[in-house]
């Protein structure tokens, strides 16, 4: 008869196995675990991995926003040649990422500071973007973003 130890360890390798051949599947088993408060049967090493990654998406999706935002921000700006013909585009993708944005920081109001930590970071990266797609030079931007987060957020900040 196989210990009840013994029969944690092969449930436990059965999840851990089961995290790299089908995910969906773990997560079920994993959240079924959770809500009959099985612990000892939970695959922690991969969960507190996969909880962890959440914040990390979270982060990179601001970041991604961000950049997007100042990419059009800057195109309304400087592509004057594209203007007449874009702009109504490049407002309705501002007005999309900045409520992006915000409904993320809603939910996770701790990411404002991540978010003012990558600013100047996001700008460059757009203004480098920017430069490349629209082949005007990257002089002809700042080299620095103008205005604060929450300036940019808002919908009287140029945009």
């Amino acid at each position: 008869m196989v210990s009840t130890k013994a029969k944690l360890g092969i449930v436990n390798e059965e999840l851990r196995s089961l995290y790299d051949s089908d995910f969906a599947l773990w997560v079920e088993e994993t959240a079924k675990h959770l809500q009959d408060r099985n612990f000892q049967d939970i695959d922690l090493e991969n969960l507190i991995e996969e909880v962890l990654d959440l914040s990390r998406r979270s982060r990179h999706k601001l970041k991604s926003l961000l950049r997007r935002l100042f990419e059009h921000l800057l195109k309304l700006r400087y592509w004057q040649s594209e203007l007449d013909r874009n702009q109504n585009h490049w407002r309705g993708e501002i007005s999309s990422f900045r409520q992006q944005i915000r409904d993320e920081l809603q939910s996770s109001p701790s990411l404002r500071g991540y978010l003012r930590q990558i600013l100047d970071e996001c700008y460059l990266d757009a203004c480098e973007t920017v430069s490349i797609t629209t082949g005007l030079p990257l002089n002809t931007f700042p080299k620095a973003t103008l205005a604060t987060m929450e300036e940019i957020l808002e919908k009287s900040w140029f945009g």
